[in-house]
């Protein structure tokens, strides 16, 4: 029977470590996910998780190692031997058993990776431990199913079977030739459906998309993105089969630049949690506080060289708000769509004056539909053509503008390899917040000849 984690189980769960009652742990997670059981112990200390770790079928505590977050789990590990780790390992994909690994001390990696009682995944975890976490090759899982090109459909059935025992989903069977050189793949449907005698060379397809084991995280997204793919080949520069990349490995990628984007756009300069310490998660948001607050004093400078002008006509400090406010709004909005799609790879600079233009015409039609509602609110409210004019043609001109730096920003740190998720936040609002001032102001002066 499915139980339901509540508060009330945690409290049961608990008091049942305490009483080091493992039937009833046993009895209530017998039926768990192992997804559900990694919430459960979310709640508890390491003590008390790794009691009901030890609790569990190996199968059950290797996959939930391999879904446990980063932080977490290295703690967490901190209270397991060697060989209590190296019997994780053995049960897992050799991808999610590397990444556990690289967050080990190089002592307790070697002593693991001695432990591993199947040397075929060994040799396949030392292989993998050489590329960095964000390449590729740092993605790549090792366990593939792959059967060469001078095979017989019997022989390839054989091998499926064999291999597939290391594979938890097929999504394809890859075709190599003699030098393990990927050359195209093969439907399971196509074998099934063949004469055992029929060579492989005969029905396999070379419509194969697969990617090199050093290009950054990022391409692999964006060509699985692009393809629709739920696993890609990877390969080394000469076209050798070395692993393959699966869809959820992916999802974990995409996540993780979706949650760094959003903290770098609310002015978030590292990667933290709820649950780090209070100087990491103020280190993490002062820097861009300290930009705002610097913006904002600049402007209150900005403000006192036209002190005489809201002198003789107090009506203008009213608008204020809403001319910075506006450039700000309207920055963000252009700077967020210029980097959604500078982060998924699309080509920007293709047709770049048809997409300027575009822009320009966009950030138009919002100018003359806002600054048209400014003018008819402000002329009833104070009666007042000139005043009406000056907050009109000024937030005409500052939405122009914002529009046109929030779209330009990003383009150019990105260009200068910037991460152009950064301009988004209290950069372009200060610096809309500078010129929609000037633009304001100085409209003003135009107008009433101050």
């Amino acid at each position: 029977m499915q139980v339901e984690i509540t508060r009330e189980y945690i409290d049961q769960v608990e008091e049942a470590i305490e009483r080091k009652d493992s039937e009833f742990i046993l009895s209530t997670m017998a039926d768990m996910y192992p997804a559900d059981i990694t919430t459960v112990l979310y709640e508890l200390n390491a003590n008390e998780s790794k009691y009901v770790m030890d609790m569990l079928p190996p199968e059950v505590g290797s996959e939930i190692l391999s879904n446990l977050d980063y932080d977490i789990r290295t703690d967490f590990l901190q209270y397991f031997t060697s060989a209590e780790i190296a019997r994780y390992i053995n049960l897992m994909h050799s991808d999610d058993a590397v990444d556990i690994l690289n967050e080990q001390s190089v002592q307790t990696r070697e002593e693991v990776i001695a432990l591993i009682e199947n040397e075929e995944k060994a040799e396949d975890i030392l292989d993998l431990l050489h590329y960095e976490e964000d390449c590729a090759g740092g993605l790549m899982a090792k366990e593939l199913i792959k059967v060469n090109l001078n095979w017989r459909v019997r022989q390839c059935i054989e091998e499926i079977r064999r291999q597939a025992e290391d594979v938890e989903r097929i999504y394809t069977v890859y075709v190599v030739d003699n030098k393990d050189i990927l050359v195209g793949r093969v439907s399971v449907k196509a074998l099934l459906l063949s004469r055992d005698d029929k060579l492989v060379q005969d029905i396999y397809s070379t419509d194969v998309i697969s990617i090199e084991s050093f290009r950054d995280e990022n391409e692999v997204v964006s060509v699985m993105q692009k393809y629709d793919l739920e696993a890609i080949p990877v390969v080394n520069i000469q076209g050798r089969l070395l692993g393959r990349i699966t869809i959820d490995d992916v999802v974990d990628v995409m996540q993780e630049q979706a949650e760094l984007s959003r903290q770098l756009m609310t002015g978030i300069s590292e990667n933290v949690e709820e649950d780090d310490s209070v100087f990491r998660i103020s280190r993490s948001r002062i820097p861009w506080l300290i930009i705002g607050m610097v913006g904002g004093l600049m402007a209150a400078k900005f403000m006192g060289l036209f002190e005489k002008d809201i002198a003789i006509l107090p009506a203008l400090a009213l608008f204020v708000p809403l001319i910075t406010a506006t450039g700000g709004n309207v920055g963000i909005q252009s700077s967020s769509i210029i980097i959604q799609t500078l982060s998924s790879n699309e080509v920007m600079f293709d047709n770049f004056a048809q997409r300027m233009f575009k822009l320009i015409m966009v950030a138009l039609l919002n100018a003359i539909i806002i600054s048209s509602l400014v003018f008819a609110f402000t002329y009833l409210s104070w009666q007042d053509l000139k005043l009406s004019l000056v907050v009109s043609v000024a937030l005409f001109s500052v939405v122009i503008l914002a529009s046109m730096m929030g779209t330009l920003t990003p383009m150019v740190l990105d260009k200068v390899g910037i991460n152009p998720a950064v301009a988004a936040g209290p950069f372009i609002t200060t610096a809309n917040d500078l010129l929609g001032l000037a633009i304001y102001f100085g409209v003003a002066h135009l107008l009433y000849n101050l």
